[in-house]
């Protein structure tokens, strides 16, 4: 086994800025070299990625996606020495780790990180390596220097599992927001709301972002962008052709992609006009009046459901003709509640629970938004008895 002595790092992003300077400090011979342009103070750059890879006998990929990773793989194929090994730390597809893999073949090490911008700089990302054992040997002293190693079966799990652990990371963005959004609701003070919540399961991610959160936070350069794991959500949902709330919750982020994930969980609660006819829907069923469903929904729209055994498809009319402008006897203890919203564009989706006596309904609704108001274009109900 035989370390490497000269790492041309491909990709000078944030990433793989820290990785050089990291690897540099380290005593490597790191030559760098980007498609965007980006620098890394420490590391001498070429203009030339197959110049930095004629020298090396590691090349390092810190690109932003699959599609790049190939690309440049493609570009520097010729000029790889024979005895070189790719050390791919890109967040990519599992099927395009594969075929990476299958392209490589024994100097292929897949090695995608678990951790950001401090974390490289430190030394203490946790790696999930794929790799033929005598690679992984000759890569394990570089990568130690970035972090801890955890071995992997194959590229294909490896690329896998670190979506799946940028997916738990968008949970605890969407988790985070969900309580500032509460919280404003409330008009709790930003900075106390913060405090208590370093105190529970969300506080190492809110001390690391404090910075991005605060009621005025300073211009702090980011350390992993909303576009980068938005992508990363794509990805994700893409292989496992599962539906991916977390990739639906990342659509009304700031639209500035490289702004920091945290700045996701100060994005403002949907506006009231979004949940005027959701309330207005509410207060039909609170009084019987049918007027505030004619209010609530579009006069095409139909409420389906499942009544009696049978599928059932009211127009409005028949379903206003349903209410005779009284309350329900045991109208002071029903109780309903918007449980979600989800707006994109001009459609919305929401769910609603009501506890109706003995029965409990779930109500899925679709929302539009036309001549400057939202109304319901459709529900459709489940009646749990």
């Amino acid at each position: 086994m035989t370390a490497p002595h000269t790492i041309a790092v491909l990709g000078l992003g944030r990433m793989g800025a820290a990785i050089a300077t990291r690897l540099a400090g380290h005593h490597w011979d790191v030559v760098g070299w980007t498609r965007s342009g980006h620098t890394a103070s420490a590391v001498e750059t070429t203009g030339d990625p197959n110049d930095a890879v004629a020298r090396a006998d590691l090349v390092l990929l810190a690109l932003f996606d699959g599609p790049a990773c190939q690309q440049v793989v493609d570009q520097v194929r010729d000029s790889l020495r024979t005895d070189a090994m790719v050390l791919n730390v890109s967040t990519i597809a599992p099927a395009e780790a594969s075929e990476l893999a299958r392209q490589l073949g024994q100097s292929y090490v897949h090695a995608p990180l678990l951790g950001s911008v401090p974390a490289a700089a430190a030394g203490t990302l946790q790696i999930l390596a794929a790799a033929d054992q005598d690679a992984l040997d000759r890569a394990r002293p570089v990568l130690e220097t970035l972090g801890t190693v955890r071995r992997i079966n194959d590229a294909a799990t490896a690329a896998a599992l670190k979506l799946i652990a940028n997916n738990s990371l968008v949970g605890a963005v969407l988790a985070l927001r969900d309580s500032l959004r509460q919280a404003d609701a409330l008009g709790l003070p930003r900075g106390q709301v913060l405090d208590v919540l370093e105190l529970g399961q969300l506080g190492g991610f809110v001390a690391r972002k404090r910075t991005f959160l605060d009621d005025e936070p300073g211009a702090v350069t980011a350390e992993f962008t909303i576009g980068a794991l938005a992508k990363d959500m794509a990805l994700l949902a893409a292989a496992s052709n599962t539906p991916l709330r977390s990739a639906a919750g990342l659509a009304d982020a700031p639209s500035d992609p490289e702004a920091d994930i945290a700045v996701a969980a100060r994005v403002p609660a949907v506006e009231d006009i979004v949940l005027e006819p959701l309330r207005a829907y509410i207060r039909g069923h609170a009084t019987g009046d049918a007027s505030h469903f004619r209010d609530a929904f579009l006069p095409t729209a139909h409420i389906e459901g499942i009544r009696d055994g049978a599928f059932v498809s009211w127009c409005l009319d028949e379903y206003c003709a349903l209410f005779h402008g009284q309350p329900a006897p045991d109208e002071p203890t029903r109780s309903r509640r918007i449980d979600a919203i989800d707006v994109h564009g001009t459609i919305a989706t929401a769910t609603m629970t009501l506890w109706h006596g003995a029965d409990t309904f779930t109500d899925i609704f679709l929302l539009v938004h036309d001549d400057g108001r939202w109304r319901i274009a459709n529900k459709a109900y489940h009646r749990n008895p």
